[in-house]
């Protein structure tokens, strides 16, 4: 993956897969082609857009303008609700890569399943089909549930290679987490410091001054002791340093269970009901 300190790990598929990657939810395309090269600095390869995010064309720029080959990168991008169905997802597959200017993808998801539209069984058949075609090196899902996951394997022969899903330690998706690991299947998380004052809490804080780290850090380092991905997000320089140097420490199983204990403090979006055109 080039010059970097974040650790890989190996997808089903083989494919090598950063542990740790830059969210860019709310990034304006003038926030993202401004803040990759600054990321890509400190070490960070992977980087994670949206069609909804309204920000590729932005996130193509950073890539071009941060010195790094494409190559190097690890590139994830989704297609949004309104493009569920075969056709639409193949055209705004199209639309992506155009946005993006690049040729091919790392890792192409769903969004949301969306279960009351039914079409993300057919979603699923075109990104099996732009993965076979060779213009995405992997393939997979957000905020899918295991159900939604059996529905898509029995339809088609093909699971994810990553569930890219809310966790953090107020919300721990024990089930989703036992699934991933049964199936082979990688976890990407979003929201990965979750929401309000997660960080003020007093088993966060007290982890932070045991270990001279920030409250943030140690949050990102409970993902990472559970081998999931977190893709945390920030435009500040310092931030991304800091979300980033997380990797020359460890949390004992005390801190790690004390941590989780938060579990069930914070309501996660529901995947049955959330309509996100």
């Amino acid at each position: 993956m080039g010059a970097t300190n974040v650790p890989i790990t190996t997808l089903g598929s083989g494919l090598a897969m950063p542990y740790l990657g830059l969210g860019t939810w709310t990034m304006t395309d003038a926030d993202a082609a401004d803040t990759i090269p600054v990321a890509a600095g400190l070490g960070y390869r992977m980087i994670d857009t949206a069609a909804l995010y309204q920000n590729e064309r932005g996130v193509g720029q950073g890539v071009r303008g941060s010195g790094t080959p494409r190559e190097e990168f690890f590139i994830v991008s989704k297609v949004r609700g309104r493009d569920h169905g075969y056709d639409r997802t193949l055209k705004a597959f199209d639309e992506t890569l155009d946005r993006l200017d690049m040729d091919y993808l790392d890792l192409y998801l769903i969004h949301w399943p969306m279960p009351g539209r039914d079409l993300y069984v057919e979603t699923w058949k075109a990104l099996v089909r732009i993965l076979r075609d060779g213009r995405t090196k992997a393939i997979g899902v957000s905020n899918f549930t295991p159900a939604y996951i059996d529905r898509i394997v029995a339809e088609t022969g093909v699971g994810p290679a990553v569930n890219q899903i809310q966790l953090n330690p107020r919300v721990t998706q024990r089930a989703s987490r036992a699934y991933a690991a049964e199936h082979g299947i990688a976890l990407q998380t979003w929201r990965p410091l979750g929401q309000g004052d997660l960080l003020a809490e007093r088993v966060v804080q007290d982890s932070a001054q045991r270990h001279g780290k920030t409250p943030a850090q140690i949050v990102l380092r409970w993902h990472l002791e559970h081998g999931l991905s977190p893709l945390p997000k920030s435009v500040r320089p310092d931030r991304l340093a800091a979300n980033i140097d997380v990797f020359d420490f460890s949390l004992t199983p005390a801190e790690i269970d004390a941590i989780s204990g938060l579990d069930g403090t914070e309501i996660a979006d529901d995947p049955a009901t959330t309509e996100i055109d």
